[in-house]
């Protein structure tokens, strides 16, 4: 297997850091693109491999999709789909795979929709069932809410309200009110449990208005899509606020500055918030129209933090955590462990291997101020851990990251962006 060894930097920062357009932000243009008639235009959409499976996803459903560098073209329209029988691969991208499996509701199908093996691994299970409300025919293959799954339309236009679980992954209802303006008096979606990662539905409904199906209202446990049609259109992505992490993160372990250009006080992105955390670790932090910047002479401080609206960064925060004095308590998270690895366990277990005093509980981890060593940690297939390790061996030496390319999930050329912070 593949491995990267990470130089550690061994003097402060002083960078500007590019990062690609976000996937979030991305895939749901993305679907809103397809489902609009006409031509869209689409601008910084990144090219890791979650927004490239949902382009060749979108192909073959029978979508034109051009792409020339960071710009995609999209021919759309539910007139272009494909009748099935159909196979949409969707790799390792969870958040392709619930967005295409909505998307597909709406076509003729039948589309069986597959992932490589992690990604079979994943749950499904509340996405699938709120189809089988919606009308549509769910077919399970190997095993019940995961993937393979081959749905088929039509939806029941009657429809008019749909109950769904909300504390495993936000992701599920997206999809569905990604879809829902196509119903003829929109949806109303009852969730039966409390909603995490409540900022991407934020994200979700923004997207939804810039591409014409405005109207979108989000209550504690009522969210009211309206009908709609989306507008084809001109649509730029915004700097990836997830990936801005990194480098953000790396000012605070290694000291220096680091600016983020683009990923401004108006982001879409709820973790675009992730500075102020270091704020109140005892980084210096400015954030305005103009982009992002962290900054840091001082010492580190832990802090206690309810991650629920963070969550894709907590293991970033881990890492900054282990350079800092006292303890960093995170919890709010416990949905975290069905991402692409254990995010708690598999966490904590590998920067235990480089000397972290890291401990994983029913909700969240906690990690204590430590001084990491020479180690060789294991990404789990999950490109967060990867670019975590980064930061850990930023700030120590001797550390190995193996499977280093599962980055390109996100941000393909991430180590390009680590090397250059020299």
């Amino acid at each position: 297997m593949d491995v990267y060894r990470v130089a550690p930097l061994g003097a402060p920062l002083d960078a500007v850091v590019w990062v690609p357009g976000s996937k979030s932000v991305a895939n749901r243009s993305l679907v809103c693109a397809a489902l609009a008639e006409g031509e869209s235009v689409l601008s910084d959409v990144p090219d890791g491999d979650d927004t490239e499976a949902m382009l060749d996803c979108l192909r073959l459903l029978g979508l034109g999709v051009e792409r020339s560098d960071s710009t995609v073209h999209i021919l759309g329209g539910l007139k272009s789909f494909k009748r099935g029988p159909l196979t949409l691969r969707t790799r390792l991208a969870g958040t392709t795979s619930r967005f295409v499996t909505a998307l597909a509701a709406l076509g003729p199908g039948p589309y069986t929709i597959d992932g490589d093996a992690p990604l079979r691994r994943r749950p499904m299970g509340p996405l699938h069932d709120a189809l089988t409300q919606m009308g549509v025919q769910v077919r399970h293959g190997e095993t019940v809410g995961h993937l393979p799954v081959t749905v088929q339309g039509p939806v029941d236009v009657s429809l008019d309200e749909v109950h769904i679980r909300g504390d495993v992954s936000s992701q599920y209802l997206t999809a569905l009110m990604l879809i829902a303006p196509y119903f003829p008096n929109g949806l109303r979606f009852v969730l039966t449990t409390s909603l995490v990662s409540r900022p991407y539905v934020r994200i979700t409904a923004a997207v939804m208005a810039a591409f014409g199906v405005p109207g979108v209202e989000l209550g504690d446990r009522i969210i009211t899509v309206p009908a709609g049609r989306y507008q084809a259109r001109e649509y730029t992505v915004e700097p990836d606020a997830s990936s801005a992490s990194y480098p953000l993160a790396a000012a605070a372990i290694c000291g220096g500055r680091v600016r983020v250009p683009g990923l401004t006080d108006l982001s879409l992105q709820g973790d675009a918030a992730f500075c102020r955390v270091l704020g109140r670790m005892g980084c210096d932090v400015r954030q305005d129209s103009t982009g992002t910047t962290v900054s840091r002479t001082g010492p580190l401080k832990g802090i206690e933090i309810d991650m629920v609206d963070l969550s894709d960064l907590v293991p970033t925060l881990a890492a900054v955590g282990a350079f800092a004095e006292g303890a960093t308590d995170i919890h709010g998270v416990g949905f975290i462990r069905n991402k692409e690895s254990d995010r708690l366990t598999d966490l904590c277990a590998e920067l235990r291997k480089a000397g972290i005093d890291a401990a994983d509980n029913r909700d969240g981890l906690v990690v204590r101020y430590s001084r990491p060593h020479t180690a060789t940690l294991f990404t789990h297939h999950d490109h967060r851990l990867a670019m975590t390790f980064a930061l850990v061996g930023l700030g120590a030496s001797g550390i190995i990251v193996e499977d280093p390319d599962v980055v390109t999930k996100s941000w393909p050329d991430f180590w390009s962006m680590i090397e250059g912070l020299r």
